[in-house]
């Protein structure tokens, strides 16, 4: 199993960031690669698309609002990989009034390699990120 995880430092309280990203349906606030999203099964499962239309089918499997965290797995996708599970993070940095972001995934190479899989995983979570910090800034 390959896995990743990266993080941000925003310049917005962890309530904030929780606030923007917090909901399972919330993709498409900040997350430009996301056009839409729609929940079905009480909220449990969001249908997102990319721009290029292609589905992409998520079940959310833990969540906790107190600690600012979701996770879901990948039932549907156009991307090389199985056992998808991810993890959305916010922390408070100590000291200060800003935010740590972290976007974490395990998963299975499909077709491709370890570091190729682990390498789009990677750049999808930095991309979204960095999204997720100037979604914030206006």
């Amino acid at each position: 199993m390959a896995s990743t995880t990266t993080s941000i430092d925003i310049a917005a309280t962890p309530e904030q960031v929780w606030q923007l990203i917090g909901g399972f349906n919330s993709l498409p606030d900040w997350l430009p690669y996301i056009p839409s999203s729609t929940l079905s099964e009480g909220g449990q499962v969001r249908h997102l698309a990319n721009p290029a239309g292609e589905a992409i089918i998520e079940r959310l499997e833990a969540y906790d609002n107190a600690a600012r965290s979701y996770s879901y797995s990948i039932l549907q996708a156009p991307f090389p990989a199985s056992n998808y599970r991810s993890t959305l993070q916010v922390d408070a940095i100590a000291g200060s009034e800003h935010a740590r972001v972290t976007w974490s995934g395990q998963f299975t190479p499909a077709g491709v390699t370890e570091e190729e899989v682990t390498a789009l995983f990677h750049g999808i979570y930095v991309a979204g990120l960095e999204a997720l910090q100037q979604s914030l800034r206006k």
